[in-house]
């Protein structure tokens, strides 16, 4: 048997179905359950353009989720997930159906009770995640041209993490945890130097990908090389910058709950020495 058997139609574009070797499955599609009846096949063919859900978990929360929200955004958000996977010709974890589905349903409520909804992280997520950006940007899009709901940067943010989890399959949680701590760490940087960072600059950016590259060589417990004779330098010459490095990891190591090795504070030194002016190093 290599078609689908129609168990129940959710709406236009949600059925459940029983597939031949996963037993029974959430398929999700345009246009998949119009018209359909239960008992009806569908051959395994014609869900090339589909998603099908086979964690039992996801099946019932996604279940849950369907009558809540309104067809044409559950439409939509399959195109969304369908121009993502093409572009990045990744395989998405399917948990970003649920997570998107429920997370834009509740930013167009917010919206169109004009609740605004600020994101702490939005300059930081745009430089650390830029294809999840441009991919969030996209999707933002979209919900505007269709549904005449302006969302706005701040969600493009939001959305930008979603995207991100489902591409590296890590809980929105941590990814979100993550922002939250580069945003974190650069305003202790900003308090103990006293003076801002430019956003725009080519330094902050570098700053950004390097912090974010040491906390996932922390999160995979991966040492980078001793550097003893460069970090007694660095102690000698610029003491309050090393110091201020040493502060950072031990925030890091606490958020993280993960040990960091010494010599992350020395390439962090490094880092702090291109941007922050002379006079306060």
């Amino acid at each position: 048997m290599n078609s689908l058997r129609v168990a129940k139609v959710l709406n236009n574009n949600v059925i459940i179905a029983n597939h031949p070797e996963r037993g029974e499955v959430v398929v999700i599609g345009k246009g998949i359950g119009f018209n359909r009846k239960p008992g009806d096949s569908i051959p395994l063919e014609a869900v090339e353009k589909m998603f099908i859900l086979t964690n039992q978990q996801e099946q019932e929360q996604y279940k849950q989720l369907v009558p809540q929200v309104d067809e044409q955004l559950i439409e939509i958000i399959g195109e969304i997930i369908m121009y993502i996977t093409r572009k990045t010709q990744t395989e998405l974890n399917e948990h970003i159906h649920i997570a998107l589905t429920d997370h834009l349903a509740f930013a167009i409520k917010r919206a169109e009770q004009d609740l605004a909804f600020h994101n702490p992280f939005l300059f930081e997520t745009k430089e650390i995640y830029p294809v999840e950006f441009e991919l969030a940007e996209y999707a933002i899009r979209l919900i505007k041209e269709r549904l005449g709901v302006d969302l706005g940067e701040d969600e493009i943010g939001f959305v930008a993490l979603h995207i991100n989890s489902a591409m590296t399959n890590r809980h929105i949680s941590e990814v979100r945890g993550h922002a939250q701590l580069i945003a974190d760490l650069v305003g202790i940087i900003e308090t103990e130097l006293h003076f801002t960072i430019l956003r725009n600059s080519l330094d902050y950016s570098r700053l950004l990908t390097h912090l974010r590259f040491a906390i996932e060589r922390i999160r995979r417990g991966e040492q980078v090389g001793e550097v003893d004779k460069l970090e007694m330098l660095l102690k000698q010459e610029y003491p309050v910058l090393y110091s201020l490095a040493y502060k950072l990891t031990k925030v890091m190591e606490q958020r993280l709950k993960m040990p960091v090795y010494q010599a992350e504070v020395s390439y962090l030194t490094m880092h702090l020495h291109r941007v922050a002016p002379a006079n306060l190093q």
